[in-house]
């Protein structure tokens, strides 16, 4: 195995650290454009993490010998892994972390999937989003909420390293 899906994981999960770093300051700034910096940075925050998610998903076909560069999407691999007659609690994890709306993952993947829509702000909003995307999606005009669109990302993160700990130790091979 090569792991340069592993490198680039770590890559990613340290562009993440650093624009959240980043957004902190943006936030304490006083400049005229101090808005748009939090926006920004909130959209590369959230880019980052999604970028280490694509990452963590290669690294697992790597691991498991597959073609990394044909996963794209959690689906893909769980494709790969059945089409071999696989079971990897590694995907079974993201599975569930995906599938369950009140995750990190799934609410992570939801506000960055947000960056991508275009649309006006609809009056009622479902109670599975986060404060992160209704905020990608211009309902926070404000930033009155930018406190705690930092803490969700810094806690997104801190629950992605753990995940990306404990799924490389399960994944080492004996």
């Amino acid at each position: 195995m090569s792991g340069v899906y592993l490198t680039r994981t770590n890559q990613k999960l340290n562009f993440t650290r650093i624009h959240l770093d980043a957004l902190k300051v943006a936030q304490e700034s006083t400049g005229w454009s101090k808005h748009a910096l939090i926006e920004s940075y909130n959209e590369s925050v959230l880019f980052h993490m999604a970028s280490a998610y694509s990452s963590l998903l290669r690294e697992i076909a790597e691991q498991y010998s597959f073609d990394a560069n044909r996963i794209t999407k959690l689906s893909q691999l769980t494709a790969q892994m059945e089409a071999q007659g696989l079971e990897a609690p590694e995907v079974a994890e993201l599975q569930q972390l995906h599938s369950n709306t009140d995750s990190w993952l799934h609410q992570l993947l939801a506000a960055y999937k947000a960056c991508w829509r275009a649309e006006e702000h609809k009056e009622s909003r479902g109670q599975a989003e986060s404060v992160s995307e209704i905020h990608v999606m211009q309902i926070n005009p404000d930033h009155a909420e930018d406190s705690d669109i930092l803490s969700e990302y810094q806690l997104w993160f801190s629950e992605f390293k753990s995940l990306v700990e404990r799924l490389r130790s399960s994944m080492q091979e004996w």
